[in-house]
């Protein structure tokens, strides 16, 4: 039986690879914005971020669009994605400390 194996995605790693997407195309999305808060830590893992000016902190402008989507439960949104990209973070550390 054939599969086409599709490579496995460390946590959080489609906002990632969605958010430097959309960096390179000059694009404000919550994913973009998700990546410019992570930024040193990516850089730090060797991950080219492009440098971006932003009106505010890409903190605020994230907390800012998801709230204007779901109100209420922007807080617990935010979180999450936050969350996420921590996940992503350290997943990356993990395997380039196996490499080591």
């Amino acid at each position: 039986m054939a599969t086409d194996a599709q490579p496995v995605l460390l946590p959080g790693e489609e906002l990632v690879r969605q958010g430097l997407v959309d960096l390179g195309d000059n694009r404000t999305t919550d994913e973009s914005l998700l990546v410019l808060i992570a930024a040193p830590r990516l850089r730090g893992l060797g991950i080219a971020i492009p440098a971006v000016r932003l009106t505010q902190a890409a903190e605020h402008e994230l907390y800012e669009r998801v709230e204007e989507r779901l109100g209420t439960g922007a807080h617990s949104y935010y979180n999450s994605l936050i969350r996420r990209i921590v996940s992503y973070a350290r997943a990356v550390e993990r395997e380039k400390s196996m490499q080591d």
